[in-house]
């Protein structure tokens, strides 16, 4: 395991060192307590009563928990009956970020497994609409799975390209959670192949501008929109919300999240961001025990 790949980001994270250490630590895997299906308390008080350790992944949340000495809580029987869903803690976070509310139309552009698209089922209580989009048909099965196995009666299933999502209807809330490089889960895979330049990934940064574009375009006028990644990389991140800037109307919102987290660079490689990017946010592991993240607020 080659955590050198991490090197040419030295200057943008803090505390580097510790970054590094994090990575190769075991990683945690948090659960969400499905709230369509059970309540935290009940669901607690049902795995104590079988023997494990419950943690609360954040103090005030009751959703998000810990099971210790359960390294698959996908094999449990609670998993089956849609009372949990294994997630990592920073990719739960950004359905509280976008909000989405009772009644409201919502767009999920990139939504496959579906663990985001059913944490906004839960939000919205099962009204409204949420439009759960994936391109890749061998992905349709675990999407349509998860949904119904954690009781989402509110979502459709559809198969555009993102960055080509029919202009047909405008939605209240949109989650762009981007095809990306990655990084950010070097320490679930500990697979150096999966961090080697390729063509792919030097396109990625192009594609992401383009689903931006088009996420922007299909947001009603005071609708609110979050882009999201599970990488490092600038040009993946505030690269793409300072192009955003640079081509539509758009405002990053503020985010306010109750765990430890950074703002947004301003400059990479000798390029210049918009300074509301400082806005954006950003997760490492060693400040928040989970998958590196990005987040970005974008109202319209």
């Amino acid at each position: 395991m080659n955590s050198m790949v991490f090197e040419k980001y030295s200057d943008i994270i803090p505390e580097f060192a510790q970054f590094i250490e994090a990575i190769h630590q075991p990683f945690p895997v948090h659960v969400r307590i499905n709230r369509i299906k059970i309540a935290p308390d009940e669901l607690i008080d049902l795995l104590l009563k079988k023997g494990y350790q419950i943690e609360s992944s954040i103090p005030g949340i009751e959703e998000f928990v810990y099971i210790k000495s359960c390294p698959s809580p996908g094999n449990l029987l609670e998993y089956e009956l849609g009372y949990i869903h294994p997630q990592a803690l920073t990719s739960c976070l950004v359905s509280y970020v976008l909000s989405p509310g009772e009644g409201e139309t919502v767009l999920d552009m990139c939504s496959a497994p579906g663990g985001k698209t059913s944490h906004m089922a839960v939000l919205m209580h099962n009204t409204g609409l949420i439009v759960a989009n994936e391109l890749n048909p061998r992905r349709y099965s675990a999407l349509g799975y998860n949904l119904s196995r954690l009781g989402v009666l509110n979502a459709i299933i559809t198969g555009y390209q993102a960055q080509q999502f029919p202009m047909r209807f405008r939605f209240d809330r949109i989650l762009l959670d981007v095809p990306c490089s990655g990084e950010g889960t070097f320490r679930i895979l500990k697979q150096d192949s999966i961090y080697r330049e390729t063509r792919r990934k030097r396109r990625l940064p192009d594609l992401q501008k383009k689903i931006i574009i088009r996420g922007f375009d299909l947001l009603k006028p005071g609708g609110v929109m979050v882009y999201s990644t599970c990488t490092y990389n600038p040009d993946e991140n505030e690269g793409v919300v300072d192009f955003l800037l640079k081509n539509r109307p758009a405002q990053i919102l503020p985010i306010k999240l109750p765990i430890d987290c950074d703002e947004g660079i301003t400059s990479w490689k000798g390029e210049n961001y918009e300074p509301a990017v400082r806005l954006c946010r950003r997760f490492y592991p060693h400040r928040v025990n989970s998958v590196g993240f990005f987040m970005a607020g974008i109202g319209r």
